[in-house]
């Protein structure tokens, strides 16, 4: 052989080499291509399901909270209506027992525990007037208004709770 026969030979078996590397390199890039397409596909399916799982959890949780409200309003109102149960039966023990105060200590102490039946049956009148949100909204204009009295009822009221719990141990 020749050198040219020798040199036409690597030429050709060199543009054979860079057909075949060409052509492995443009199928490496479609399958990556394809990858690449594959992988967002797999991500905005994702995506959705978990966006889907997302409202799901959140329409649950409002659900929850509906409920929550609703068991709240029900216990808030049966609280109420206990309270004014107490407050009455409470005015109708200090009057009846007026007469007792008049004996021992005076008619004038007498005079002062009717008084303060009436005011406590009062109370109790009132309760039963409003409903539980106009007791919510008095409450927070209280505390508006007086926000260290609501503080320190808040605190007495923390420490007869603890007493309580603490002694039915």
């Amino acid at each position: 052989m020749t050198n040219t026969a020798t040199n036409t030979t690597a030429l050709s078996n060199r543009a054979e080499a860079k057909s075949r590397f060409n052509a492995a390199l443009e199928e490496a890039k479609a399958g990556a291509a394809a990858l690449k397409a594959e992988g967002k596909d797999r991500a905005a399916a994702y995506r959705d399901q978990a966006r889907h799982k997302g409202d799901d959890w959140v329409s649950e949780a409002k659900a929850y909270g509906e409920d929550a409200k609703v068991k709240g309003r029900e216990l808030a109102t049966e609280g109420k209506v206990k309270a004014g149960e107490g407050l009455r039966s409470l005015s109708k023990l200090v009057n009846e027992n007026a007469h007792q105060v008049d004996e021992r200590l005076g008619a004038k102490y007498g005079d002062y525990a009717r008084s303060a039946s009436k005011s406590i049956d009062g109370y109790a009148s009132k309760l039963d007037e409003k409903s539980v949100d106009d007791l919510v909204e008095d409450g927070r204009e209280f505390v508006r208004k007086s926000p260290g009295k609501a503080l320190g009822i808040a605190a007495v009221v923390g420490f007869m709770l603890s007493r309580l719990f603490r002694g039915s141990r």
